[in-house]
């Protein structure tokens, strides 16, 4: 097992476009714009290329690509997952994914019986979710679901829950309880990605280069009824 392992970290799951390189659990460099047109077809690769020579490293140093597997941005998703397997092939390097709503609640700093729940904006009013523990261990799988009073009620008994990311500020419309604390801010990068990635590395929890797939999650199943 390597002691150290140099990986290129890519999240584009949402607006932010974002490129580390980090070298074992530690972070060398990062790169990354949150702008609104997702233009991460066109910064993706000025910034691998940017993140690398900051880093003082070539291709050839790697030892892995990390890749943010989803859920979020259709497009996003695609450009950077591509990308990643794009290098793998060509470097022959392992290919490690990082569920994106666990890299976005690593970035909480949280104890005791609190509770993370990382929210992405999908449509009206609709998210991608997951449940994370204080030690960010998930406890509530990812799902695409439709936000209401009811939502995450069997959490909301927990000291704080932090309710992060781009849908945040819909959930905060409808979810009043005193222990949900809201943060729209929030957006998923690479630099958190680079402890995540380092375990799988460890572990050798890699995924087949040819046949992984982003993480889509369905399209959501309530529909208003069609007026006739």
């Amino acid at each position: 097992m390597a002691a150290m392992a140099k990986i290129l970290n890519l999240e584009t799951a949402t607006t932010n476009c974002s490129v580390s390189v980090s070298d074992g659990n530690d972070l060398i460099t990062v790169k990354e714009n949150n702008a609104i047109n997702y233009s991460h077809s066109e910064q993706l690769h000025v910034f691998i290329k940017e993140a690398l020579e900051e880093a003082s490293l070539s291709f050839s140093d790697l030892d892995a690509v990390a890749v943010s597997k989803g859920p979020g941005s259709y497009t996003g998703l695609r450009i950077g997952v591509s990308a990643a397997k794009g290098l793998c092939f060509s470097l022959d390097v392992p290919l490690i994914s990082i569920p994106t709503l666990e890299s976005m609640a690593s970035q909480i700093q949280a104890s005791g019986d609190e509770v993370i729940i990382p929210v992405l904006d999908a449509r009206r009013m609709e998210v991608y979710s997951a449940v994370f523990n204080a030690d960010g261990k998930e406890i509530r799988e990812t799902k695409a679901e439709v936000v209401d009073e009811h939502s995450f009620k069997e959490f909301r008994d927990a000291s704080k829950v932090h309710i992060v990311g781009s849908g945040a500020e819909k959930c905060k419309e409808v979810l009043a309880h005193s222990n949900f604390h809201f943060d729209g801010s929030l957006v998923p990068s690479a630099k958190e990605m680079a402890q995540l990635a380092f375990k799988k590395f460890q572990e050798g929890d890699f995924e087949d280069v040819a046949y992984f797939e982003p993480y889509y999650l369905k399209d959501f199943v309530l529909q208003g009824k069609k007026k006739n």
